[in-house]
């Protein structure tokens, strides 16, 4: 949360030219204060882990936040029991005429599938296109991010030759973002997908803005101009034995299909690179400022008071 000072301290200049946020009197005399309302669409097999591991990251804040968990209309959940989801999920149709402070959108394992094969295409777009009138900011996670960079830029992922796995280090290449404040230059976040997007694509479009990035991973973390876009193209919310579960599910895979090689050691994950040792992880730190500051600064300080005025900002 911000500092709030006199508007005239010499102080406010210097601290802002060092990225931080301090809150003038005047400002914080005409904050209006309610419990923020995120929503987010949970498009992973195991959503239930999912959910814990976002849960876990909206909750390191003062702030209050109110979810509601969404899942696509007509769509079936094979790894997650029905009940759980008629008790605790609503259906997109459900909530296409609310207003939300935030959306999470999650990955989904389809790096392989064709857009517009994918069998929610059609209502993942509507989804996209309703939350540019009807959210403050959406943050997109992994094939999340990449299908909509596609759907609002036109820009088509390329195939890796293999799967990128793995925790990789990253460097902020815009340090005066707000999302990025507190950052260290570099950090380390797991990485599970593949295909990305080159560079060149990103530079094609001036209202998008590369934040951190890595040569090993491309870009990782971007944002549109006003901040209502926010794309990462890893997976800042794993748990620790996360990567370890989808490489132990994809050893198996390839067991049983002789055409498929197997998989990779995930990189700079496991002690010594030795899965007997177990994995360490190193990027909890990271996640949650990450997460902080996206609900802080493009939620909490962009959102109008009166939900009914979203999307009717000038």
């Amino acid at each position: 949360m911000p500092i709030k000072v006199i508007d005239q301290l010499p102080a406010v200049e210097a601290l802002s030219a060092e990225n931080v946020f301090v809150m003038t009197e005047s400002r914080a005399q005409s904050q209006d204060i309610r419990p923020l309302k995120i929503a987010i669409l949970n498009l992973m097999p195991n959503k239930i882990a999912t959910e814990v591991q976002l849960l876990r990251l909206l909750a390191n804040s003062p702030l209050q936040v109110d979810v509601d968990l969404l899942r696509i209309d007509d769509h079936v959940s094979k790894n997650t029991p029905p009940s759980h989801l008629n008790c605790f999920y609503r259906y997109f149709s459900e909530v296409q005429q609310q207003k939300y402070d935030g959306l999470i959108i999650t990955g989904a394992p389809l790096g392989l599938v064709d857009y517009e094969d994918v069998t929610y295409w059609a209502q993942f777009g509507d989804i996209l296109r309703w939350a540019d009138s009807n959210v403050t900011s959406t943050l997109f996670l992994c094939w999340a991010a990449h299908a909509a960079l596609y759907q609002h830029y036109g820009l088509q992922r390329e195939i890796r030759g293999e799967k990128l796995s793995g925790v990789y280090w990253q460097q902020v290449s815009q340090p005066l973002c707000p999302l990025v404040r507190g950052f260290d230059d570099e950090f380390l976040v797991p990485h599970s997908r593949y295909a990305q997007v080159p560079e060149q694509k990103y530079q094609q479009h001036e209202d998008l803005h590369i934040l951190a990035e890595a040569d090993v991973t491309g870009a990782y973390l971007l944002q549109n101009s006003s901040g209502s876009r926010v794309f990462v193209t890893g997976h800042p919310e794993y748990d620790l034995t996360t990567l370890d579960e989808e490489y132990q599910r994809d050893l198996a895979a390839a067991a049983t299909a002789t055409a498929t090689a197997a998989p990779k050691l995930p990189e700079n994950y496991y002690r010594h690179n030795d899965p007997t040792q177990g994995p360490q992880k190193l990027w909890q730190s990271h996640a949650f400022l990450l997460f902080s500051n996206w609900l802080n600064y493009y939620v909490y300080q962009a959102t109008p008071f009166e939900l009914s005025q979203i999307g009717h900002s000038a």
